[in-house]
């Protein structure tokens, strides 16, 4: 055997065990293992059964992401699972932690399944732009039926074990220690005298042409432009149209081609990028985190609550000071009534919730805070206030305990200033909902300690965050790249484009939504706010197009009011506004402006170059240190479509050569203060490189 797969015997049952940490990926030494494995236990007439085991946390959690676009060393998974399939003894998968890829590919290929109880199983190529090449599309509907299969195959969702069991995924749930139940399982075939049990044997079940059409169009809205998916739907269909063998070759044919697509590429590109961004470079080797036993937040807002429920949920014991006894009573309510309808929905047991509201301090006085190591300040978005909360919290907080603004785009520096502890001052910047959104902005200023960024980075982790870091910066990362989108979503339409059609293209392109239906859905007074802080460094130009504050006095704030740049009904769905239009061409009249067509593609290329621009001097500046650490935030903060692999990533595939000479136009047009390419952008461009040179 190799050292990747162990082969052992114990009586008439032999076992193959794969060790490669840490999630025992089909790498070519697992490959190879698996193959010699089986040639050693067809080789003993004595064997009868075959148990195929992982060692530590999990059974095979798919592929090796590195072999991609490489040579393939020995066997490919393909063979390695054609020759389990067609064993003439049984084999049996025993598995456990997550069974994902590849390693579910590998189980279906066994003939009996037994799994440990918290055992999960999925197919998440779709997410890598990718689809099961290795049978996944069709052992499974030949053992689950097409509904399971579709749910599985196409969206990258898991199912526990419980689940699997009832498909037919599994042929049973282990009680205790999970090789101990395998091996009375392979031996009570042993005694029964059983033969292997192809998959592949199996019928198709009952097609059902309108479960397909439904799935297609599912898809087609809930995953938006990607391609993987309505390939997968494709593959499984094969089983109805070609024998099995053929359908297996079809299904590796089409991953193939999906593995070179542009979408598969950014998509694993993003799959690395997300690791790397937990890696901050330039800290040194020696620097320790700090103990984060406990932690305070202060301002009880919308956002705060979120951040309490996203400490709460990952365990931590949280203070919440509130300005009041009523500000503190509306916030748990608010927070008990979202985690209550999660209990309804049956996402979160009662005892869960329980467990995590007694998890949560109420205070009124920040004097409550100085036992806790961490405090996450969330009051108002006004500078005065936050220095008077960060100079009080510099005196009632022990000595080392962080000290973190949750602000969106005010200077770190000055609250650092006010503390009166600036090593101990950062930012984490969460967005909203800051419970359900993934990426957290942790801000290192002039003065924070090493240690600092250190904890704020594990600590994002430890409740489920995805941390990338920024420098301080007016907006940090996502929302100074976004206010470049915003300015030249509001000259579009200036200069003649229809919201709608802004917003079409955008969602086009394949964000979530348009920039005015975002700012319908997040309220156009928090537009409004934010555009008057920023109004002492704002142009003539954009506080001219001042759409928005024009429908705040009209008392038209978006959804929660039922009108904005579009009408909503009682259910909140959208229909075009003819007051808009009225607006708009009101605007135009007082300025003098003429309002002319605009095509889908300038109105892209306006908005992302803009962003990508934007992310070059973020770059040059350092206030990033990686092109990743912007594609990374661009597509957990603001929806940038990850099938693109991020602004940067995206660019570099455009060339950015002809980004260049798109904004160079654009400048001509429109004048060096809204396009002038960034100095890192016309330097990449003359040495012929790209921003991942």
């Amino acid at each position: 055997m190799n050292a990747m797969v162990t082969f052992s015997t114990r009586g008439p049952i032999a076992e193959a065990l794969v060790d490669n940490p840490p999630v025992n990926a089909t790498s070519a030494g697992v490959r190879q293992g698996l193959v010699d494995a089986l040639q050693a236990f067809n080789a003993d007439a004595e064997l009868k059964v075959l148990i195929v085991r992982c060692a530590g946390r999990t059974f095979i959690a798919g592929a090796d992401i590195k072999e991609f676009g490489k040579p393939m060393v020995g066997p490919n998974l393909t063979e390695a699972i054609a020759m389990l399939d067609a064993c003439e003894k049984p084999v049996v998968a025993a598995v456990h932690g997550t069974v994902l890829g590849g390693g579910f590919e590998v189980a279906l290929a066994c003939h009996y399944r037994i799994a440990d109880p918290a055992t999960r199983f999925g197919f998440p190529e779709v997410k890598l732009g990718l689809l099961p090449g290795a049978g996944g599309t069709q052992r499974t509907p030949r053992l689950a039926g097409l509904a399971t299969t579709i749910d599985l195959v196409t969206t990258g969702k898991q199912i526990n074990a419980k689940k699997a069991l009832e498909s037919g995924l599994i042929d049973r749930i282990a009680g205790g220690d999970l090789a101990e139940a395998a091996h009375a399982y392979a031996a009570e075939l042993v005694a029964a005298g059983v033969g292997p049990r192809s998959a592949g044997n199996l019928p198709m079940p009952e097609d059902d042409p309108a479960l397909f059409e439904e799935a297609r169009k599912n898809l087609a809205r809930t995953m938006r432009g990607q391609t993987a998916p309505l390939l997968a739907l494709d593959a499984i269909r094969l089983g109805y149209d070609y024998p099995f063998p053929e359908a297996l070759e079809r299904e590796y044919a089409l991953c193939k081609e999906a593995i070179a697509g542009p979408q598969s590429k950014a998509l694993r590109h993003v799959f690395v990028a997300e690791r790397e961004v937990a890696r901050v470079p330039g800290l040194p080797a020696d620097v320790t985190a700090r103990d984060v036993n406990a932690v305070g937040v202060i301002g009880l807002g919308v956002m705060g609550r979120g951040i309490v429920m996203a400490v709460a949920a990952a365990g931590i014991p949280v203070v919440a000071v509130g300005l009041d006894d009523e500000h503190v009573a509306k916030a748990v309510g608010a927070i008990e009534k979202m985690w209550g309808s999660t209990v309804k929905k049956g996402r979160m047991s009662q005892e869960q919730m329980d467990r995590q509201l007694a998890l949560i301090t109420r205070s009124t006085d920040p004097a409550d805070l100085g036992a806790v190591d961490l405090v996450i300040e969330a009051v108002t978005e006004d500078l005065a206030t936050k220095e008077a909360v960060f100079a009080q919290l510099g005196k009632v907080t022990k000595p080392g305990t962080i000290l973190a603004s949750n602000t969106s785009f005010l200077n770190i520096e000055k609250l650092a200033d006010a503390s009166g502890r600036a090593e101990d001052v950062c930012g984490m910047h969460f967005f909203n909902p800051a419970n359900v959104m993934r990426l957290l902005e942790n801000v290192r200023a002039e003065r924070t300690d090493p240690a600092v960024v250190a904890t704020i980075m594990d600590f994002g982790k430890r409740i489920g965050k995805l941390s990338v870091l920024s420098g301080v910066c007016d907006g940090f990362i996502v929302n100074r790249m976004l206010s470049k989108r915003s300015r030249e979503g509001f000259f579009l339409v200036e200069e003649g484009a229809a919201p709608a059609v802004v917003d079409k293209a955008v969602q086009g392109f394949g964000f979530p939504m348009g920039p005015f239906a975002l700012g319908d859905l997040a309220g156009l007074d928090v537009q409004a706010a934010a555009r008057k802080s920023r109004a002492a460094s704002a142009s003539p130009r954009e506080l001219r197009a001042d759409f928005v504050e024009q429908m705040v006095a009209q008392g038209n704030l978006g959804q929660k009011t039922g009108s904005g740049w579009y009408t909503y009904d009682e259910n909140r769905k959208a229909s075009h506004n003819p007051a808009t239009d009225a607006m708009i061409a009101a605007h135009a009249e007082k300025h003098g402006l003429a309002l002319r067509e605009i095509g889908e593609q300038e109105t892209i290329e306006r908005l992302v170059y803009a962003m990508v621009n934007e992310g070059a001097k973020i770059l040059g500046e350092g206030v990033a240190a990686r092109p990743q650490d912007i594609d990374v935030a661009m597509i957990n903060g603001l929806g940038f479509p990850a099938y693109t692999g991020g602004p940067m990533f995206w660019a570099d595939q455009i060339g950015l050569d002809k980004v260049l000479a798109r904004i160079e136009e654009f400048r001509s047009q429109h004048g060096d203060e809204y396009w002038t390419p960034a100095p890192l952008l016309v330097e990449r461009v003359r040495e012929g490189k790209g921003f991942y040179a």
